[in-house]
């Protein structure tokens, strides 16, 4: 028994060091290679571990496909549908997929994360799998998504990859413009989703978790194209600039209100909805500024709109705005949405209306939840099929979920 164990250990031990010099040589061939040759370096490095036909697959803009990766020593298929696919359940569970292979051999799936965002995934084959594999994949597939995150801001490979149909000049700003789609930490999660994905115009969010706060903004500059991204881009810079010299909620109302109408003028607006979360507490600060009120989610049901002081869309002047406060209990969700979402007519020529909205949220948390990505994407979704397929304005939604106190979270680092 314990020559066994001494064995056992030993190969442990091997495997951690051929592991180690593996990911080592990787990172240090990667610094400077040119973005296009980031993929084949992946691939002959998986190769090394026995690994076959690697392809990596990025989330095309409008979330229904995972596509591959062009490039040399990659193996470029069809793209995957995100749903009912093994590489989309990879991707919206953050967790590793794998498939027996009837010819012999496992297909795996690994997410790529970027903290908790998903930035792809990649595939591979192996002829069998140990847990000295799966630990070294799983470290491997993490410094592959830091790589391609990294060299993404060096080139248009990704980009094209993503993008399935032409996109407008005033979506190219807008996505340049938005954060990490998703942000998940022990205390709270957040997910957003732009619609229509390759022509959206002034619709945009933006957030920051600073220590215990949760700075978090949505907004809708009126209008289309240019002027509506112009817009939305004066406003989110704007919001951020406010909110790095670490003024109040209010105060941050004030500073975008002054940009807005500096730089465009009486006739022009945003209407915004701009929250603090302590994320130790559960307590919330709200300003809506024109938006339609947050929708609160508990156990997956809509029990109230998040109320507000009356407060004017950013641009028009006015006064400082009334705070208003509301606690969230462990678990809760706060839906925010434009009003694309809700002014969309639909087939008899009616508007979709908030209470269309209030019945798909219900409906779809009488489903098990997936996780806040997977399931504000199988929302976005819903609400497209349910407006006939079509979206004419920008419709935007974003979702927060308070997930515990302090307790929780030091809980974590012991």
């Amino acid at each position: 028994m314990r020559a066994n164990r001494v064995v056992d250990e030993e190969s442990v031990d091997r495997s951690e060091g051929f592991g180690e010099r593996l990911l080592g040589l990787l990172l240090d061939r990667a610094r400077q290679l040119p973005p296009q040759l980031i993929a084949p370096l992946i691939a002959e490095e998986v190769g090394r571990v026995g690994g076959r036909d690697v392809s990596i697959l990025l989330q095309d803009y409008a979330q229904e496909l995972l596509v591959p990766l062009p490039g040399r020593k990659l193996h470029v298929s069809q793209p995957e549908p995100v749903i009912d696919s093994p590489a989309g359940r990879a991707f919206l569970r953050g967790e590793v997929i794998e498939v027996p292979l009837a010819r012999g051999g496992v297909r795996m799936y690994l997410p790529l994360l970027d903290g908790s965002d998903t930035v792809g995934v990649m595939a591979l084959t192996l002829d069998d799998v140990g847990e000295d594999d799966r630990r070294l994949l799983r470290r491997l597939a993490g410094l592959v998504a830091d790589l391609l995150v990294t060299k993404n801001a060096y080139t248009d490979q990704f980009f094209l990859a993503r993008r399935r149909e032409p996109m407008s000049v005033s979506a190219e700003i807008q996505w340049s413009l938005l954060p990490p789609l998703t942000m998940t930490v022990p205390q709270v999660a957040v997910a957003g989703i732009l619609e229509p994905a390759y022509s959206v115009a002034g619709d945009s969010f933006d957030y920051a978790l600073n220590d215990n706060i949760l700075h978090m903004a949505v907004i809708d500059a009126m209008g289309h194209g240019l002027d509506a991204a112009a817009m939305a881009t004066v406003a989110i810079g704007a919001y951020r600039h406010a909110r790095r010299v670490f003024v109040s909620l209010a105060e941050k109302y004030t500073y975008m209100d002054d940009a807005i109408s500096g730089q465009f003028g009486p006739d022009h607006f945003v209407t915004a909805q701009l929250m603090h979360l302590n994320v130790a507490t559960g307590e919330l600060e709200l300003v809506n500024a024109g938006h339609p009120a947050p929708l609160l989610i508990r156990d997956g049901k809509v029990v109230r709109q998040l109320e507000s002081a009356t407060t004017l869309p950013v641009g028009f002047g006015g006064e400082e705005p009334r705070i208003r406060e509301h606690t969230l209990q462990q678990g809760d969700r706060v839906l925010c949405y434009t009003d694309g979402i809700i002014e969309e007519h639909v087939a008899s020529g009616d508007l979709f209306g908030e209470e269309r909205l209030i019945r798909c949220v219900n409906r779809l948390g009488e489903e098990p939840s997936q996780g806040m990505r997977a399931d504000l994407r199988r929302l976005s979704h819903t609400l497209k099929s349910e407006r006939g397929g079509h979206t004419s304005d920008d419709a935007t939604l974003f979702m927060i979920e308070w997930r515990g106190g302090a307790a929780d979270h030091l809980a974590v680092l012991e």
